[in-house]
This record gives structure tokens, sequence and C-alpha cells, in this order.
């Protein structure tokens, strides 16, 4: 496996802390902007309806009937909102329909510009490991850039400054039917309590965390009918991984 050490001690440039801010804030927006439209006018009708039925329930002669009608209206205004939420888990678990074939490795050594300073900004040493002969592998090149980028940015939040010399380590390796790629940190390890609950969408254990990284990791892989996880590592740490489909496209 070819290794590539990352030592170099240039700064990172500040355009690339606001690509990061950018990504991130517009990741919300869009979100933020899907909800309130999704589901603002049918949760305030429920709330006019409830309101009104109250009042009709309440009278010295309660208006059964109209009453009725009106619980009918919240009924259908509730399954509105849920519609719109499932409409929301459609746009996260898509499948992606202009994917090509890359090589992980390649990909990684894109990033690579990127994570470096990253790292050497954390104090942290990055190891890139690329197996030969990998496999290319069908996808859409900035969404599993993303989900890179999501695992290696948990991996840093991770380690821990007290150690003499944490580092990252970022392989890609194939077997008969997948290729795997895998970053592991030597850092705090993840809570019992929260394994359960890591891939869900706003779980968070981070003071100003979004709880979407991983959650948003999980459907572009499972999307392309692969698989991600993660497994503690001997020295403390952990080891988060995705698999992707090896792609038949001869190209």
């Amino acid at each position: 496996m070819k290794k590539i050490t990352t030592t170099s001690d240039d700064a990172i440039h500040p355009l690339i802390e606001q690509v990061l801010d950018i990504a991130r804030v517009s990741s919300l927006e869009e979100m933020a902007s899907g909800f309130a439209h999704e589901l603002n006018q049918p949760l305030g009708a429920v709330t006019t309806f409830a309101q009104a039925a109250k009042r009709m329930l309440a009278r010295p002669e309660p208006m059964v009937k109209e009453a009725l009608e009106v619980l009918e209206h919240i009924s259908d205004e509730a399954l509105k909102a849920g519609e719109g939420i499932r409409q929301i888990r459609r746009l996260f678990h898509r499948r992606n329909s202009v994917g090509s074939a890359h090589s992980m490795g390649e990909l990684i050594m894109e990033l690579q510009p990127l994570l470096g300073p990253l790292a050497k900004r954390n104090g942290v040493r990055l190891e890139i490991g690329i197996a030969p002969g990998v496999p290319k592998v069908i996808i859409d090149k900035l969404r599993i850039q993303h989900v890179v980028l999501a695992l290696f940015l948990n991996a840093i939040e991770a380690s821990q400054p007290s150690q003499t010399h944490p580092s990252i380590d970022i392989e890609v390796k194939a077997d008969p039917y997948f290729v795997e790629t895998s970053i592991t940190d030597q850092g705090v390890g993840i809570d019992a309590n929260s394994i359960q609950h890591i891939f869900m969408p706003f779980f968070t254990t981070k003071s100003h965390g979004t709880g979407l990284g991983l959650a948003s990791s999980r459907a572009i892989i499972e999307a392309l009918g692969g698989t991600i996880g993660f497994e503690p590592t001997p020295q403390g740490g952990t080891r988060f991984w995705f698999k992707i489909p090896i792609s038949t496209d001869p190209s």
C-alpha cells in the first residue's frame, strides 16, 4: 500500500475556512428552508383548527358535528405535514442519477491540499495509504468528497490535544466486491450511549454540532448500494469506514 505522509508547515489558507463555513451554512439554510416550506403551512392549519374545535366543544351546547368536521381537517393537515417530511427524506436518500466511474485514490488525493493543512493546524499527523490496483466506483464525486471531509472533520475533533503525536490515517483498499475507504483517529472514542444514535439526523455530541454530517453521509453511501460503519481501535480511537460497490464500467 502506497503511504503518503503529510508534514507540510504551510498555514491553512483563509479561503479554505471560508469555503468550509459557506458549505456548512448553505447546507443548513437549504435544510431549514425545506423544512419551513413543507411544514409551516400544515402545522399552522393544525393549530388553527385545534383552537376552533376546542371553542366549539367548550360551548354550553357543544357543536359536536362541526367539531368533528374540524377534526377531519386536522387529520388532513397532519397527513400533509407527514408527506412534507417524507419529501425531505427522499431528498436525502435519492439515488444518484449522474454518477460516473472514479478512482477513490485519486479522489482522496484531490482533497489532500485541504486535508493536510487542516490536520497541521490542529496538530495532527495525516497519513494516506492507497492500495495498488483499486478498481473504480460509480459515484457523484462531490458527494463522496463531502463524506470524506465530514468523517475527516469528525476525526480532527475527536483527536486528543494531550497526545504527543496524534495521527489520522486514511486508507483505500478493495476486495472482490467493494472499495473500502476508512478514516482512523486516535481520539477519545465513541461513548456507549451514543453508539446506537451516531448516524441519526440531528444527533450530535458536539456543543456546536448540527448532527447532519454523519446522517447525510449514510444517506449518500446507502443510495449507492454501499454501507457505512465504525469500530473502536485498540488504541482507543475510532475507525470509520464506508464501502462502495466496484464499478462494472470498463472505463
